[in-house]
């Protein structure tokens, strides 16, 4: 058996005051895997990173990277891993070509490798062209590409990408997560990645973490936790705002099982064996006064709605 590239156990976090950010969770991530901890701000997951790349001293529990205990071996664990802040770091005034120069160098890389090293991953984040260019002409989306090939320049077995698209126009944040499903495919490197863009989640991510108030309280794959949801749902808008209420008969008739849940006056009930039909007939007979009626498959947003009773885009 292989040790994990990642292994979180009980790991907490109180700041002072009593702030309780991180509140015994467990994780762990194998070699290889991307792996997501999704969640608002608040959530916790920026304190989890932090904790795991040693920038955050855990109040209890331990974490280890490719074995070495983030606490006691700190030095070790950040040989063996490295990260992409969600805010920038790279140097504006500086060429995109001396920036990584730079890293390569803290690093103790060989200048003759770190140069073929900075060329190949320049081409493979697609910035070859803008190497010679200072970066404060770059994009935000070029800016975040030299970021990551900043990143990869020593080589890590675990690399941290905290909220990488945060800020990113639509086109240019698909493209990113493009370059890093391709960095994915091409090495056996051990991504985690936070992020509260659920599409981002399920389509990078092999395995997800869901983080509520500085709790795990779900942890699967992306198609594992639909599943739970089963194939389609019906989401009413209700007249009277009362959605608690109409749920109880939508329970007493059957149609409605636990995983039902309301935020607001938005009522959402999987449906699971029971077809819209059926639906829509208790839902007639129950006496519930709707503005809509609609079926559509779930999401992984209704994930995060049934277990928080927040919804993830609003509360980010």
């Amino acid at each position: 058996m292989r040790e994990p590239a990642i292994r979180v156990m009980h790991l907490e976090k109180t700041y002072p005051g009593g702030v309780r950010a991180v509140k015994g969770i467990d994780f762990s991530v194998e070699a290889g895997e991307v792996f997501g901890l999704l969640g608002p701000n608040g959530a916790g997951k920026s304190t989890t990173i932090g904790m795991l790349t040693t920038t955050i001293e855990p109040t209890g529990g331990t974490a280890t990277l490719a074995g070495f205990d983030v606490a006691t071996r700190p030095l070790e664990a950040r040989k063996v891993s490295s990260v992409v802040f969600q805010e920038p770091v790279v140097d504006r005034g500086l060429s995109g070509r001396r920036n990584l120069e730079i890293h390569a160098r803290l690093w103790g890389v060989d200048q003759r490798e770190a140069a073929a090293r900075i060329q190949r991953l320049a081409k493979d984040v697609g910035i070859d062209e803008l190497l010679e260019r200072p970066v404060g002409t770059y994009s935000g989306g070029e800016r975040r590409r030299l970021e990551i090939a900043r990143a990869l320049v020593s080589q890590p077995k675990v690399l941290f990408l905290d909220e990488p698209t945060v800020g990113l126009d639509p086109r240019i944040r698909h493209e990113l997560l493009d370059v890093i499903a391709d960095l994915r495919a091409r090495s056996e490197m051990t991504i985690l990645v936070t992020t509260h863009y659920l599409d981002e989640a399920e389509r990078l991510c092999d395995r997800i973490a869901i983080m509520h108030l500085g709790e795990v309280v779900a942890l699967d794959t992306p198609k594992r936790l639909l599943q739970g949801l089963g194939n389609q749902i019906v989401e009413l808008r209700l007249e009277n705002g009362n959605a608690p209420a109409a749920l109880k008969p939508l329970r007493a008739s059957g149609i409605a099982r636990d995983d039902a849940f309301t935020v607001g006056s938005t009522l959402t009930v999987p449906l699971h064996d029971h077809s819209a039909a059926q639906a829509i007939a208790a839902i007639d007979a129950a006496g519930v006064r709707t503005r809509s009626i609609s079926t559509r498959e779930p999401t992984l947003d209704d994930v995060y709605l049934r277990l928080t009773g927040a919804d993830l885009a609003d509360a980010a």
